[in-house]
């Protein structure tokens, strides 16, 4: 696992009032989210990377209007579901 360090200026934390611990988990999650959608990385490792548990990652997926199903047109979504 690696760690990395993103410099936020208090000025930044005051103005929207956040806690460091706060701050921190928001960029967790941005890194999350930007992983799971730009990098096609998988949903666990995502979560991971939120330190969240896979069903609230799903949720702030949601949140954020992202969808965990990716179909190329309707006639994929229509063959998915007669299979379902």
């Amino acid at each position: 696992m690696h760690t990395f360090s993103v410099n936020i200026p208090d000025a930044v934390l005051f103005d929207t009032h956040m806690s460091e611990k706060t701050s921190a988990s928001c960029v967790r999650k941005a890194t999350a989210l930007f992983y799971y959608t730009k990098m096609n990385v998988s949903l666990g490792y995502c979560a991971e990377i939120a330190e969240m548990s896979k069903a609230d990652f799903i949720q702030f997926l949601s949140e954020n209007n992202v969808s965990i199903f990716e179909f190329e047109d309707m006639d994929e979504l229509e063959r998915d579901i007669a299979n379902a």
